[in-house]
């Protein structure tokens, strides 16, 4: 079976993301499963650069197939901020409880058509022969009034769907992998590396 390294230790995304490739034939790894330490310098200024940053680095050392994904929130109403620093936001320690917050309180003035916002998600893959695709999709919504929902992560609270009536973290993880950004650009994705897989 096929194993592909994914660039993140984060146990939320791993647990989404092996939700979203559980038909795929192959065996999907955290950095920490695989006993990856590295310290890489994410200086791109789009998501697609930072994300192909992270599994080119990945590849390097392993000589495996690499998925990394860069993804965050824009806010029309903050120029598109936090952006491609959403994870660095007020510092990366920071709870997203206090970033959701900060980013509520800077909107206190705007009117529902003005919070507009949506989350963006690039995956950059590359495969044996150091070959390298990415696939983007997004999820449109709007900032909420306050924090509402419990499942998700980041900023999943302050995203509000108006057709579904609820925030990201409002939607049961089925539905959320069904039209989320990840889950979206994830799906493309996959489309391109199965014909590796045959």
């Amino acid at each position: 079976m096929k194993r592909i390294i994914f660039a993140t230790s984060n146990e939320g995304k791993m647990k989404e993301i092996r939700m979203i490739l559980a038909d795929m034939d192959v065996e999907i790894v955290s950095l920490k499963e695989a006993g990856i330490q590295a310290d890489i310098i994410e200086d791109g200024t789009t998501f697609e650069e930072n994300a192909i940053i992270k599994a080119t680095e990945i590849h390097k050392l392993t000589g495996e197939w690499v998925l990394a994904d860069d993804s965050g929130l824009e806010v029309d109403y903050l120029d598109k901020a936090p952006g491609i620093y959403s994870a660095r936001f007020m510092g990366e320690d920071t709870s997203y409880h206090i970033k959701n917050n900060e980013i509520i309180k800077r909107l206190e003035n705007a009117k529902d058509e003005e919070r507009s916002a949506r989350f963006v998600c690039v995956i950059a893959a590359v495969i044996d022969n150091g070959e390298v695709m990415t696939t983007r999709a997004t999820i449109e919504g709007r900032i909420g009034y306050k924090e509402e929902g419990d499942n998700g992560f980041g900023y999943d609270p302050i995203m509000y769907l108006p057709e579904y009536g609820t925030t990201t973290a409002g939607l049961s993880p089925e539905q959320k992998n069904e039209i989320s950004h990840r889950g979206k650009a994830l799906r493309l994705m996959k489309e391109k590396l199965e014909k590796y897989l045959v």
